[in-house]
């Protein structure tokens, strides 16, 4: 008895043979059917490949899937379908593979390309379309990771979560700001080999932690253009045979500068001398009217240099300008600003830089005519109010008339602009200024691009995003992981808190899952800080921890107090000061060059730096013995080579 593929193949043989004399035959329609689906399995089976000298790829178009074999290692890395889709077309050409994707009920046809670059270990995937993008678009597929390997995941500073761990939430994260990921790449590993994508055209862009058969992978999601697909989206996936999440970080470093995103603090210096006083300094926010007394006493006790970051009347700041060490600083933004009946009928007071003069016509407005809603605050009945959202595009006129005039009188020299990388980009649709969300990366760039070269102040901002590293010199928030703070971390922020959340014990100062991912690619161009809800003495039970993570980082510490906490903590300041600002201004202008865990259960680990210094914190409760006999103490550290 012939089945029926192989009457298909018979058939397809004879060249006399019609799919019209088929439908007529006295087997009827049904073999005509069973033939037209046995061809389109045939078609749908077929493997496109490519290689070079490194890696060779293979699509199977039943699904789009990708396979990769490393030719160093032998190892396969392979794609799972999460996605419900078709390749409609596909071919392989000159210079790679073609395929055409349909997505039910997306309503368009997706082109994509895939490009090896050269002999090296990676290739290029574009993808383009016209018309509109009904919702994101979940595309490649993820590849499948497997037991003991890792996620690598730019959060803030940094995270690594196993992919068996149960704990971790799925959840997505936009590569548009800075409460998402902020530098465009995931990776894998197992601590040698792995891989990365780096996402070429991140404005729209996010990834998709999720899970294929319990365990974690990533997916990158494309987002609409003002509800178009828009340009062409460009992801690249490098493979690596050693190196683990180091090499991740500097195959993207070297990305980054060929972007033009790399721009070290010693060019910075060069341009602005007051950088030098950034280097090294604690952060201190210090809400006490007399902030010259304060000042003195910390230098007194041996607190040489501070970022003062509080605003205060022009004498003071004048004063400050005169010791030795202290860059002044204060609190500025350009993102918030209240409707004018709420601030008449329902609140107290109305935040003295908030943009109030942009309402209504410099507001943000969404797709549907709304005014964006942004940051709430309480009203005299109790109520919670939100701000509008001053658009990106309207911003810098603002700053213009804002800061030139007060520097006249107010010498500061340097300034923290709050939400500006923190918030994401975001599309505008008012008719007199609308925006798209690289119009709105642009304008959030030339905002921070004018408070360092035209004002020529030391810029920090909050969060951070390395969009911004060429403008900037500092990001507060880049050590706090996001979903990890205290709740409410942005909201009375001088309070302490005795006891620890379950998540910031874990996750915010969990030393088993922190890697220093921004230190590894941007330690010296921009100098990472706590978030101001989020600082060194914000629960005392983890002060220790915080100061262990600044050294092994060469971070700077960030202290918020009034005169009472000051004075009950007096000592303790001092010690966090003196054990980490050395470290940290020794190594603030020198490449991170490594990060590794020197046992299995990552207790102890050790970072180097370009100019020779290596530092060894030991997180752990036993004493660690280094290779020169030297012992690093539960809770302890060395520092070799200052």
């Amino acid at each position: 008895m012939i089945s029926t593929c192989q009457k298909a193949q018979h058939q397809k043989a004879s060249p006399k043979v019609k799919k019209s004399d088929l439908k007529n035959s006295p087997f009827g329609a049904g073999l005509f059917i069973a033939l037209s689906l046995c061809c389109c399995c045939e078609a749908a089976a077929e493997k496109l490949s490519i290689s070079n000298a490194a890696i060779s790829v293979t699509l199977d178009t039943t699904d789009a899937t990708l396979s990769v074999t490393d030719k160093r290692t032998g190892q396969i890395w392979r794609q799972k379908s999460l996605t419900k889709g078709e390749v409609s077309q596909s071919r392989k050409v000159a210079d790679g593979i073609e395929i055409t994707w349909r997505q039910p009920g997306l309503g368009i046809d997706v082109q994509m390309k895939l490009q090896l670059d050269g002999d090296n270990p990676e290739f290029i995937l574009t993808l383009s379309a016209e018309g509109n993008l009904k919702w994101s678009l979940g595309f490649p597929h993820p590849f499948v990771t497997d037991s003991g390997t890792y996620l690598v995941v730019p959060m803030n500073e940094g995270i690594s979560y196993s992919v068996e761990d149960k704990s971790i939430k799925t959840r997505w994260l936009s590569a548009y700001g800075g409460h998402g990921i902020c530098m465009a790449f995931w990776g894998v590993t197992d601590g040698k080999r792995g891989h990365t994508a780096i996402i070429e055209t991140p404005d729209d862009a996010a990834i998709r932690i999720q899970r294929i058969d319990d365990k974690l992978c990533v997916a990158p999601q494309w987002q609409s253009q003002k509800g178009y697909f828009g340009y062409t989206r460009r992801l690249r996936y490098i493979f690596f045979d050693k190196g683990g999440h180091v090499a991740i970080c500097k195959r993207y470093r070297s990305y980054a500068k060929k972007a033009g995103l790399l721009k070290t603090l010693k060019q910075k210096r060069k341009e602005n001398a007051n950088v030098d006083l950034l280097i090294g300094a604690v952060n201190v926010w210090c809400w006490e009217r007399d902030g010259l007394a304060i000042v003195r006493e910390m230098k007194l006790l041996g607190i040489e240099r501070i970022l003062w970051s509080h605003r205060r009347p022009a004498a003071v700041i004048k004063a400050m300008n005169e010791m030795e060490g202290v860059l002044t600083s204060r609190y500025d933004i350009y993102q918030d600003l209240m409707d004018p009946e709420i601030v008449k009928q329902k609140l107290r007071r109305v935040h003295p830089d908030w943009t109030q003069a942009g309402w209504p016509k410099d507001i943000m407005l969404d797709k549907n005519g709304n005014w964006r809603k942004g940051w709430r605050v309480k009203g005299k009945d109790g109520e919670m109010y939100p701000c509008g959202v001053l658009c990106d595009k309207q911003a810098l006129k603002f700053a213009r008339q804002r800061v030139p005039g007060e520097l006249k009188s107010h010498p500061y020299r340097c300034r923290f602009i709050d939400t500006t990388t923190a918030s994401p980009w975001r599309e505008c649709y008012h008719g007199d200024h609308p925006m798209t969300r690289s119009e709105s990366r642009h304008w959030k760039m030339e905002l921070l691009r004018f408070m360092s070269e035209e004002m020529k102040l030391v810029t920090g901002t909050e969060t951070g995003h390395d969009a911004a590293v060429p403008y900037v010199h500092y990001f507060e928030g880049m050590l706090s992981l996001g979903p990890y703070r205290v709740p409410e971390a942005g909201r009375n922020m001088i309070k302490v808190w005795d006891e620890v959340p379950e998540r910031v014990a874990k996750f915010q100062v969990g030393h088993k899952y922190r890697l220093p991912l921004w230190e590894l690619v941007y330690h010296d161009c921009v100098v990472a800080q706590w978030y101001w809800g989020d600082y060194n003495n914000k629960l005392p039970a983890l002060w220790d921890k915080r100061d262990l993570f600044n050294v092994l980082y060469g971070t700077p510490p960030m202290f918020m107090f009034n005169r009472r906490i000051w004075k009950q903590n007096e000592a303790r300041f001092v010690q966090s000061y003196k054990n980490v600002c050395p470290v940290a201004r020794a190594v603030a202008c020198a490449e991170m060059t490594d990060h590794r865990f020197l046992t299995a259960d990552r207790n102890v680990q050790r970072t180097t730096f370009a100019n020779g210094i290596t530092i060894t914190v030991n997180f752990g409760d036993k004493t660690y013995r280094l290779l020169d006999g030297r012992e690093v103490e539960p809770m302890g550290y060395y520092v070799s080579g200052m």
